[in-house]
């Protein structure tokens, strides 16, 4: 199974519906070819004032593509779907040597290189998110961290893809 684990800086996209790409976040990662995403938060200031540093934010399984309607990369929503946003377990406890690659090593997304290890803990990632709830009420500390920081999608274009953001 191609997972891709990549580190998030704010919260909005994907939205509450996991749509991911609905502000344009990730541009051509969307297009990778994966199964899986897990998205975590990275370790700056800008995660941290979302409360997401550190941890495990959304969990996607299985994928559906359809371009955008900006032409910029694709929206992909999925079969099996997880927001946790700043409610999520810290990375290190469900997969300490993932997130020593992320956090001490530097990287930014993995897809290919993975160590079996790392790939073991993030495919038991998977399999743990498919028993957890997403936290659709409440929210994380600011629900719109997107559209102050990506390129937002037009009007017409957020109400066509049924975003939660103004």
């Amino acid at each position: 199974m191609r997972i891709l684990t990549y580190k998030r800086t704010h919260v909005g996209d994907p939205n509450r519906d996991g749509r991911f790409g609905i502000y344009n976040c990730m541009g051509r990662v969307r297009n990778y070819v994966f199964d899986a995403v897990i998205g975590v938060g990275g370790i700056g200031q800008e995660p941290k004032s979302f409360g997401i540093d550190r941890k495990i934010n959304w969990v996607g399984i299985n994928p559906k593509r359809r371009d955008s309607l900006d032409g910029r990369g694709v929206v992909v929503t999925f079969e099996k779907f997880l927001l946790l946003e700043d409610h999520g377990p810290l990375l290190a406890t469900l997969a300490p040597s993932l997130a020593q690659r992320m956090y001490q090593g530097g990287a930014r997304i993995l897809l290919n290189n993975y160590s079996d290890l790392e790939h073991g803990e993030a495919a038991a990632i998977l399999k743990w998110s498919l028993g957890q709830t997403s936290r659709k009420t409440g929210g994380s500390k600011n629900a719109h961290g997107c559209p102050n920081r990506c390129q937002p999608a037009t009007k017409t274009e957020r109400k066509k893809l049924g975003s939660d953001c103004p």
